[in-house]
Order: C-alpha cells, then sequence, then structure tokens
C-alpha cells in the first residue's frame, strides 16, 4: 500500500529512533533498577505509583520473573507510545503536509489506516527494543539484588513471547487513544499533556474515589492486560476491555478524520 511506505518512509526519522527506541530502552533500565533494588532492601513492594505496579518478590523469582520489568512499566511505556502516535499524527496538521496527503489521496480512510500500520509497526520495534533491554538487565540486576533465578530458564521463549504479545497489545490501545487525541485537537502538546496527566493524576484520584470503578480505567485495564491478568481484573477481561477501548478508538478517529474539514 502506497499510504503505508509513505508514512513509514516519513516516520523512518533519527528522531524516532532516539526518541521513541531510546526511551522504551531507558525505561526498561531504570524499572528494573528500581524494582531489583526495593526487593534487595527486604521491604514489601509498595502499592504501585502512577505508571507503575511493583512485581512481588514471588513473582521475580518465578519463571516469570526475567520479564517482570516490561509489565511493571506497562503504564509507562503506553504513555511513551501514546506520545508518538501523538506526535505523528499532529504533525501532518501543525507542518500543513495533510492538505497535500488529501489531495493527492481522496480516501482519507486509506491515509489513516496508513498511518496506523506504520504506527503499528514501530510500536512492535519499541516493544522489541524495550524486553531485549530489559532481558540484558534483569539477570544483573537480580544478582546484584541477590534475588534467584534459578526457575527463569523454566519456559524462557514462552514467557519472552507472552511478555511481548502483551505489551505490545497494551501500548497499541496507548497508541490508538494518542491518535484520537491527536485527531481531536490536532495538537501533539496537547494529546500528551491530557495521556499524561490522565496517568499521573486523574486516573490516580480516581481509583483513590472508588476502587471498583477504577478497575474499568485505561491506565488499570491495560496494566492488567500486560500482566497477563491481576487480582483485580482478569486477563480474559482486561482483553475483553482492551478492545473495545481500541475499536471505540477506531471508530472515533475513523469518523473525525473522514468528516472533518482539513482547513479547521
Amino acid at each position: 500500500m502506497r499510504e503505508l511506505r509513505s508514512e513509514l518512509t516519513r516516520l523512518n526519522r533519527r528522531g524516532i529512533w532516539l526518541g521513541w527506541l531510546g526511551l522504551m530502552a531507558v525505561f526498561a533500565v531504570l524499572i528494573n533498577t528500581v524494582i531489583y533494588t526495593i526487593a534487595a532492601n527486604g521491604s514489601a513492594p509498595p502499592g504501585g505509583g502512577p505508571g507503575v505496579a511493583f512485581p512481588t518478590m514471588a513473582t521475580l523469582e518465578s519463571s516469570s520473573g526475567i520479564v517482570a520489568g516490561v509489565s511493571s512499566a506497562a503504564s509507562m511505556f503506553g504513555v511513551i507510545t501514546l506520545s508518538f502516535w501523538a506526535i505523528a499524527t499532529a504533525s501532518d496538521y501543525s507542518t500543513g503536509l495533510i492538505r497535500l496527503l488529501a489531495a493527492a489521496q481522496p480516501h482519507r480512510w486509506r491515509l489513516l489506516l496508513g498511518k496506523i500500520g506504520a504506527l503499528l509497526i514501530w510500536t512492535a520495534l519499541a516493544t522489541t527494543a524495550a524486553e531485549v533491554v530489559n532481558l540484558a538487565a534483569a539477570l544483573p540486576s537480580a544478582e546484584a539484588a541477590g534475588i534467584s533465578t534459578a526457575l527463569w530458564m523454566d519456559d524462557l521463549v514462552g514467557e519472552i513471547a507472552r511478555a511481548w504479545l502483551t505489551s505490545f497489545s497494551a501500548s497499541v490501545v496507548w497508541g490508538i487513544i494518542g491518535l484520537v487525541l491527536a485527531l481531536l485537537s490536532r495538537s501533539s502538546a496537547i494529546a500528551i499533556s491530557v495521556g499524561v496527566g490522565w496517568v499521573l493524576l486523574i486516573e490516580t484520584i480516581i481509583k483513590t474515589a472508588s476502587s471498583e470503578a477504577g478497575q474499568w480505567l485505561p491506565g488499570t485495564t491495560l496494566t492488567a492486560l500486560a500482566q497477563g491478568g491481576t487480582d483485580d481484573l482478569s486477563f480474559a477481561g482486561a482483553v475483553l476491555i482492551g478492545c473495545i477501548y481500541a475499536a471505540v478508538g477506531l471508530i472515533i478517529g475513523l469518523v473525525i478524520f473522514i468528516r472533518r474539514p482539513i482547513t479547521e
């Protein structure tokens, strides 16, 4: 598809490589450092701050411990993905490129699908980068903290594959949210501010006020999806809600992109 190739070409920039993949790698190192430092101190894991879900000692020593960092920082990875989906979408409007694209391809839905396809490929690359760095950082971090890694080789390939798939799926939903926010605001700054503000502030306030309502919020749902389910929300439930968020977001995005005047 010409639209897909065009988007991939425009996204193949140094800033995207260093920014998107670099931030994913940095957060992968940071989260491993934090979770194993906490474990080394012998203290109970915190209840989880905004954007972070800390694993227990049992989780770190289980076969899934080697990929615990990936699921722990799911919301942070999600915000990074949201940001770059928003930047890629809003930049078409800020540069005026959208007018040229719409003139060359009157079927706007094809333009949007091409962009989504290209961003899905980049999200897969970013998720892979985060997981590779996580694997490299997990073992020395665990050894420094005195965490047993005896079970890490049990079903290693399966754990890595599951962690990649769940993290990628959660990131895609975050990306779709970023795309919709960018289409609504036509500003990457506004879209990113709303996304970060939601994760760090609004969702935390809602969960504090009502833990039951908090189970259905995007951050909680997508963290549960990345972790393969939690005590409060099963994996199947997280997948279902995540699919609903993604479907609704895609529908809203398509309607806005097709029907809203380009020059508005």
